[in-house]
């Protein structure tokens, strides 16, 4: 998908932080794959990936940073939805 690679780096950087709780970082990595997989429409994915990463915001072992990472990517998620639905 065009245009995703600062979703992508988000993500990259909770996956691979060992500091984030290992269920929030296999939520984002479950998100960064399902972003990838062409077999489904795109709005689908990105909508799919939205509620999954929204859902472990509200997890109270997140540290903050790592919030804060997970709502800029669903900012630009969101971002890049509503460029689709155009």
């Amino acid at each position: 998908m065009e245009g995703m690679d600062q979703v992508f780096s988000f993500l990259d950087l909770v996956i691979n932080d060992r500091t984030v709780p290992k269920n929030i970082r296999k939520v984002a990595e479950d998100a960064k794959t399902l972003l990838n997989d062409e077999s489904q429409p795109a709005d689908l994915r990105i909508s799919t990936a939205i509620h999954m990463l929204d859902e472990i915001t509200n997890d109270p072992n997140m540290p903050m940073y790592a919030r804060t990472k997970i709502w800029n990517v669903v900012s630009l998620l969101e971002e890049k939805r509503r460029e689709i639905s155009r």
